[in-house]
This record gives C-alpha cells, structure tokens and sequence, in this order.
C-alpha cells in the first residue's frame, strides 16, 4: 500500500472514531442541533419584529447568517477533542502506532464536514418551519450557498484544531475559542444589516469575513446584490484554511515530539 493510500485510510479511521464517540457522548451534538434551534427561534420571534430589514422578512435575512455562524463554530468538537486527546496522553499513543501522523488532524476535519452536514439539515428544517424560503435562487446557486458553508466550516476546524493544541484542557479550549471567536459574529452581518451600526463598528463589520460570508450566501440563496462577496468568501475560507492548517500541524508535531 502506497504511503498516500495508507494516510487516507488511517485517516478514515479517525474520523469514524470521532463520529462514533458522538452516541456515548451526545451532548457533543448540543453545538450541531439545540443551540442552532435556540438561536432562530430568539432572533426571529424575539428580535425580529425589532430589526428591519428592508426588502426581506426577517427569517429570510438571518438564516443565511445564523447557518454560518453555526458552521463556523462546528469546529468545536475538534478543540475540545484534541484538547482532551492531549490530556490523557492519547496523541503519545498514536504517535507509538503505524500510522499516518496526518490523520489525527485530517480525521477530525473531516468528521467535522459530516457533522456540520447534520447541522445543515436541522437549521435548514427548523428556517422552513419559521418561513425561511429561498428567493430566486437555482439549484446551482442553492449548492453553491451549501458548499460556501461547509468549506468555512472545514476552514475554522483547523482553527479550532489549532485553539485545541494549545490548550491545556477542554473547558480552556471552550474559553479561549468563545471568546476570541464570538464577538466577530455580532460585530458582522449575521444577524443584522451593516448600515444600522454606527461609525466604527460598522467599518469593522464591512471587513469582518463573517459580513463577507453571509452577504455571499445571502446573494446566493436571495438574490441580493453579490458585488464581490460570492468570490472574495472563497478567497476568506481559502486563506483561513492556508494559514491555519499548517500552524495546527506545526503545533501538532510539536506536541507530538513532546
């Protein structure tokens, strides 16, 4: 077996290992299903009446958003897993065994992808049940929207991926990525229109690749205007992907050595 053939099966291997934890541990699905649920229904039927959004009925300009936010955050699941793979010394193990050293981190990216699908599914049924419906949109750009999402979402896993090897636990993990990562969400598009933030922030929210992003998918799936947002959201999940993945591997071999 080439060495190629050989990573892509061990890798294989641990993303079957992560997803397989997630019915022992289901309050790993919390990220994927609940909290998505909880954020929808508060913004649309508590905010809603409160946010205009000129053009759209509220549901239709959030859910684009609400499904990126939820994506972005997938990723989750690998910090936490990787922060408590290193705590009990299980990255020592897996450097002891035959295996490729790429598929830890490639395994669980890719789970992430499979678990952010189940995240599609559930945000998708629950926008439909509140009204979301897609406008002008063809099946084309639909899928476009679809894959838009999933890469961000594989991009922040090795974000997430890198949060998880530099911390010393789980709950450290937690922290550190909430709290650099979730005030990017508000101070963007996701739940509300750019124009209605004052002086400042609202600069910083037209650069945040978050505004890029649902602005992308929002083109896609309403029609709006897409200016440079389709493309330039490729550009942003690219480059997050380029710079992150080879730092979380650098941390990871580093970590590994230890």
């Amino acid at each position: 077996m080439s060495s190629l053939a050989m990573s892509a099966s061990d890798t294989l291997v641990l993303a079957r290992r992560n997803l397989a934890r997630i019915p022992r541990q289901p309050d790993l699905l919390i990220a994927y299903t609940i909290q998505p649920v909880m954020f929808v229904l508060l913004f649309v039927y508590v905010f809603g009446g409160a946010i205009q959004t000129p053009g759209f009925d509220y549901v239709d300009f959030l859910m684009p958003g609400i499904i990126v936010q939820s994506i972005a955050f997938g990723g989750f699941v690998t910090a936490l897993g990787l922060a408590e793979d290193v705590k009990k010394g299980l990255i020592d193990r897996f450097r002891s065994l035959p295996m490729s050293r790429a598929a830890v981190l490639l395994g669980r990216t890719i789970s992430d992808v499979a678990l952010n699908c189940l995240s599609l599914v559930v945000l998708f049924a629950v926008g439909f049940l509140a009204g979301f419906n897609f406008i002008d949109a063809s099946v084309v750009e639909i899928v476009a929207g679809i894959a838009l999402c999933l890469f961000l979402g594989y991009a922040f896993s090795w974000i997430f991926a890198l949060i998880g090897l530099f911390s010393s636990s789980p709950e450290t993990a937690n922290a550190i990525g909430f709290t650099l990562i979730f005030p990017l969400t508000f101070a963007s598009s996701v739940f509300v229109p750019v124009e209605s933030m004052p002086d400042g922030l609202r600069q910083f929210a037209e650069v945040n690749p978050f505004t890029t992003i649902s602005d992308a998918v929002r083109s896609l799936w309403l029609g709006t205007p897409a200016h440079t947002d389709v493309w330039m959201a490729f550009v942003w999940c690219t480059a997050l992907t380029v710079i992150f993945a080879p730092l979380a591997v650098a941390r990871y071999r580093t970590v590994a050595a230890k």
